[in-house]
């Protein structure tokens, strides 16, 4: 594959991101394994392109994802024609990707319930919302397109009940509180997610279970759903999650990843109009933290 330069003085890693499908990081591998050529020479990362430079570059095959339905341990707590509500394992990825074409949340639904909604494609069969791959707890499925749409108004609408439980670090100054702040991608680290100005906006609540000491039992209550949001928000006030290595201290509780648990889930039937509220408690590994906590073990 060929492209021409039009613009001068920009770094060829830059330029092949921003005139390629390639992404930077692909571009520098590339660069760095002599798979591109410009005006048929090879160029260092840094190498300024000028004006009709003729860039040569490959396209990486692209990566075929097949999704069956695996035989793997799924907690329904409810179900019925329209909808079904799971409680997910902390470790357990939602849906496949690239990463992740085998284990996950929909491999299993797709085995234990036939009927799921088509809106979200192969990739999300089902799906309304989802949470991170080390929180457990409750998640709503819908089981066709009719339910999946009048789910996902009611998130969009900031109506549907989303309470979750979370080990933080520190002793939290208030009892209860709400954390009001946009969250958009890291402009420092783009794999992480950030409070900045360009992000989008972003409230939870919280109340003070227990106090610990060095630790605080939280529930929150989210109003919005953006990306790592609990965990974004309380590393932002000075109080990250337990055991998140990604916005928390090395130093942290052990455990399977961060202390953090969608334990309530609240919503309306999309059929009958009833308000459906579950609770699933926390996982056994939550449980114990919590018991050494309570005997000053941590």
């Amino acid at each position: 594959m060929q492209v021409k330069v039009e613009i001068s003085g920009i770094r060829l890693d830059k330029a092949l991101a921003d005139l390629t499908p390639l992404s930077r990081s692909l571009a520098n591998e590339q660069i760095k394994s002599g798979q591109i050529l410009v005006n048929g020479q090879v160029k260092k990362a840094k190498y300024a392109v000028k004006v009709g430079d003729v860039i040569t570059y490959e396209l990486p095959d692209p990566e075929t994802l097949e999704y069956v339905s695996e035989n793997l341990p799924l907690d329904i707590v409810y179900q019925d024609e329209d909808v079904a509500v799971v409680n997910k394992a902390q470790g357990m990825v939602v849906h496949p990707s690239a990463g992740h074409t085998s284990g996950t949340l929909v491999n299993a639904l797709m085995y234990h319930i036939k009927d799921l909604s088509g809106i979200n494609g192969v990739l999300r069969p089902g799906i309304v919302h989802r949470i991170d791959k080390d929180t457990s707890g409750l998640l709503m499925i819908a089981k066709n397109d009719d339910a999946h749409i009048k789910l996902a108004e009611e998130l969009k609408d900031k109506k549907s009940l989303r309470r979750y439980w979370a080990i933080v670090h520190g002793n939290l100054p208030n009892d209860r509180g709400v954390i009001e702040a946009p969250i958009g991608r890291s402009e420092k680290d783009r794999k992480k997610q950030a409070v900045t100005a360009k992000g989008k906006p972003a409230i939870t609540r919280f109340h003070v279970l227990e106090r610990f000491g060095n630790y605080t039992l939280v529930e929150l209550q989210l109003e919005t759903g953006r990306t790592h949001q609990i965990r974004v928000h309380m590393a932002y006030i000075g109080h990250p999650v337990a055991g998140d290595g990604v916005y928390g201290p090395r130093k942290t509780l052990k455990g399977n990843g961060q202390f953090l648990h969608a334990r309530t889930l609240g919503f309306t039937h999309p059929k009958t109009g009833k308000i459906m509220e579950f609770t699933a408690e926390v996982p056994i590994v939550f449980q114990e933290t919590l018991e050494q906590l309570r005997k000053g073990k941590k």
